[in-house]
């Protein structure tokens, strides 16, 4: 039976009776019914009842080939008819995981040879948290176990993960964090840099609360500094130019290893491979899931440099770590095709050359001097537009992120979907888009302000 079978409300009602979905109000969902989506191809998704929707978020910042790729699902049909699954345990591998960490180790930055398989973000970012207080423990150094982190990071949604992030909510909720990981100021300077203050000596003030951090931990007790290099979930907050070299110094001028999320900017967002290379970034892992096989299949791959591998390797004995999915044979042949497409169709450099710099001059010029808009930022193909009150104070809507929330309803009622952030509107397209498909994002979200304005306005 599919679910052509059922009406929408039908299916509404399974919804309600046994789906707990994540990150929601659950009786606020089930008062007003989920939304069905139920067909894709290309940049666009369809729901239940026939609405095409043009997807600003490449699902939840993942399908970077768009949707509707024939070769993925033969890439997975195929591996399923000749090994559909087999585990990395009892001293065994199969081909395509062993392939695709080659691959990986060609594309990642020089100095990052070996790959460890989970299959979601989060678990990878579990996986790093106890590979580099390994790593210390192994050289002799238990005592360095402290990770700094960063205010409304996000880094997942297991115990792990949550504690690492920086989100209070979630916080909250989790009842008790892991131990020693510490969170200091974001680099985001519309709303925390000083009056009169420069990016650069934003950037450098932003940096050097992570190094007073260390300094007040002791430099002999912090194990890592972990970050995404730009704050996705957070709402796309992108560092001044100056933040992430001087990170990078302060971490080598106080042996603190650097760990880099790039689960949302990986395979291409940024212009490159990975934004470690779009900063210049020389990290010790980097932690990536979502774009590595455009969400067609779950997996993620956490990046390890040689510092930290030749001591695993050489010192470490059994690592005693380990998922019953880790490299999974079917999900690793897909990564493969799904990179294969990336590179043979060029996406990369699209991004860096032609769409990531048109889609920055969309959103300067036909959305950044709306009434509603306080700012507009972007980085290759992921932006954010900040939602005010008064353009010159930057006063907010009340209650928070209630107007963001607004424009978000306007934009996905006239076919763009997008997502709401605290006061921030974020955009994270496939890297399929061209700029005719910029440019009709940019039609969808300017009615979207007007009408959210309109209400607003009333609203007063």
């Amino acid at each position: 039976m599919t679910y052509q079978n059922f009406s929408l409300s039908q299916l509404q009602a399974i919804d309600s009776a046994h789906y707990l979905h994540p990150f929601t109000d659950h009786k606020d969902l089930r008062a007003s019914g989920a939304r069905m989506i139920v067909r894709a191809d290309g940049p666009f998704i369809y729901d239940s009842e026939g609405h095409a929707l043009l997807d600003g978020m490449a699902g939840l910042w993942c399908v970077n080939v768009g949707y509707g790729r024939n070769e993925l699902a033969e890439a997975a049909y195929e591996q399923m008819k000749e090994l559909p699954y087999y585990n990395s345990f009892f001293r065994c591998a199969t081909p395509t995981p062993v392939l695709l960490s080659k691959k990986l180790a060609e594309i990642a930055p020089n100095h990052i040879n070996q790959v460890f398989y989970g299959s979601s973000g989060s678990e990878s970012n579990d996986t790093a948290l106890r590979l580099v207080r390994h790593y210390w423990a192994l050289e002799g150094k238990p005592e360095k176990n402290i990770i700094i982190s960063r205010n409304m990071a996000y880094h997942g949604s297991t115990v792990a993960a949550t504690s690492l992030g920086g989100m209070s909510g979630m916080h909250e909720q989790l009842g008790g964090a892991v131990p020693n990981i510490k969170h200091v100021m974001m680099p985001y300077a519309y709303e925390l840099a000083l009056p009169g203050e420069s990016d650069h000596d934003f950037g450098l003030r932003a940096a050097k609360a992570v190094e007073d951090a260390i300094l007040e931990a002791g430099a002999e007790n912090v194990a890592a500094f972990i970050g995404e290099p730009i704050m996705g979930a957070g709402g796309v907050k992108i560092p001044p130019a100056s933040y992430w070299p001087e990170i990078q110094r302060i971490c080598r001028k106080h042996d603190v290893l650097l760990m880099l999320d790039e689960v949302i900017t990986g395979y291409g967002r940024t212009g490159e491979w990975f934004a470690a290379q779009s900063m210049g970034i020389e990290p010790d892992t980097i932690t990536t899931a979502k774009a590595l096989t455009s969400g067609y299949q779950p997996l993620s791959a956490l990046l390890v440099g040689d510092r930290i591998s030749k001591t695993l390797v050489e010192k470490g004995g059994e690592f005693y770590h380990g998922y019953t999915y880790s490299g999974h044979p079917v999900a690793c042949a897909v990564a493969l095709k799904n990179l294969e497409i990336i590179e043979n169709e060029g996406l990369i450099e699209r991004v860096k050359n032609d769409t990531g710099p048109y889609f920055a001059k969309m959103l300067k010029e036909r959305i950044s001097g709306h009434p509603l808009v306080g700012e507009v930022r972007s980085f290759g193909l992921m932006g954010a537009i900040e939602i005010v009150k008064d353009k010159a104070t930057r006063e907010r809507f009340q209650p928070e992120g209630s107007a963001a929330v607004a424009v978000r309803d306007h934009a996905i009622a006239q076919g763009m979907m997008m997502r709401a952030t605290g006061d921030s509107m974020i955009l994270s397209p496939p890297l399929i888009w061209t700029r005719e498909t910029i440019d009709m994002a940019g039609d969808r979200i300017a009615k979207a302000l007007d009408l959210a304005l309109a209400d607003l306005s009333k609203a007063k």
